[in-house]
């Protein structure tokens, strides 16, 4: 089977950047919808990668998109919602499962049969979080349409990587404060590294064996939130003085008072995602699955000291070498 061409929806995020540079080095021309162009200039530096304005939500501009193209890929995600309701809110429904439906019928009427989509781990109809409650409904529309569409579904742990939103996120707070207040502190993980997940959604394309399949993508290791917070002060070399506020009533006030914030670093809807371990068992693996640590990777992005090797290293690792 061959992918010359590949709508990326969701592309300009941090995962997409991976990805569009992993497919760019194979030579697939990828396109990747943006509502504003000039704000991804990184992006339109790589060969055989396309910029395009557009509205992705709009039906008939998905259906324009899709003219010509191989495979879709949608990585389209968010993590907070200020319209919170039951199951959830407008902005998590629009994202993770009115999107998806949109897609998947887009590709009906365009002829695409190819789709790659990004789920989360442990997202399910009947999770206690408003973002893996959606993310568990979109995943649940996706999956219905493999009986006529050629589909992966990939389920991600948290997501590291240089120009994270995670552990970059805590180094920032670890060297602004002393003092850090940290809720949901037990809760665990299993993170993997942004570069394995943009291998393993480019390498799959081709495959056939993977139609019609959900896996899990998880690192080799499972850590706390405090483990991984504790690991972070070293690489910064900070000790601030972590208080925990464990998973109750502290910790959820914490997050209501973030969750006021412009870009909120935490929300109440956050601390319910960590009521439920984001690790897995290894059933779901992805064929051949052989991840990096994180103790492998976060060094070269989070020390103090940015020497030239650490650089050098930082591009091997974008580069998949």
């Amino acid at each position: 089977m061959e992918i010359a061409n590949v709508l990326l929806i969701g592309g300009s995020g941090f995962v997409g950047g991976w990805i569009a540079s992993r497919l760019s080095e194979r030579g697939v021309r990828v396109t990747i919808p943006t509502r504003h162009r000039e704000n991804t200039k990184k992006l339109i530096t790589l060969p055989t990668v396309s910029m395009v304005e557009a509205n992705v939500h709009d039906p008939q501009t998905l259906v324009q998109l899709m003219q010509g193209q191989d495979a879709v890929i949608n990585l389209v995600g968010i993590l907070h919602d200020k319209d919170s309701r039951l199951p959830y809110g407008t902005g998590f429904a629009a994202a993770h499962v009115d999107l998806p439906r949109k897609i998947v019928a887009a590709m009906r009427q365009s002829g695409v049969r190819r789709l790659v989509h990004m789920s989360a781990l442990k997202a399910a109809l009947d999770a206690p979080s408003e973002y893996l409650c959606s993310k568990g409904e979109g995943e649940t529309l996706v999956c219905a349409a493999m009986r006529d569409l050629d589909i992966t579904v990939f389920r991600p742990s948290v997501i590291f990587g240089p120009d994270d939103a995670f552990l970059n996120l805590f180094a920032r707070l670890i060297k602004l404060f002393p003092i850090l207040p940290l809720g949901g502190g037990a809760a665990r993980f299993q993170p993997v590294f942004v570069g394995d997940v943009a291998t393993a959604f480019s390498d799959c394309l081709t495959d056939t064996a993977t139609f019609g399949q959900v896996y899990d993508l998880c690192g080799p290791k499972v850590y706390t939130l405090r483990e991984m917070v504790d690991y972070t002060a070293r690489l910064v070399g900070k000790s601030p003085w972590i208080v925990d506020l464990g998973s109750g009533g502290w910790a959820y006030l914490q997050a209501g008072v973030m969750w006021l914030l412009p870009n909120p670093p935490l929300s109440p809807d956050n601390l319910r995602s960590m009521e439920v371990d984001s690790v897995t068992n290894g059933a779901h693996d992805y064929p051949g699955w052989r991840p990096r640590a994180l103790e492998a990777v976060a060094p070269t992005y989070l020390s103090p000291a940015e020497i030239p090797q650490l650089r050098l290293d930082r591009h091997r690792f974008r580069a998949g070498r």
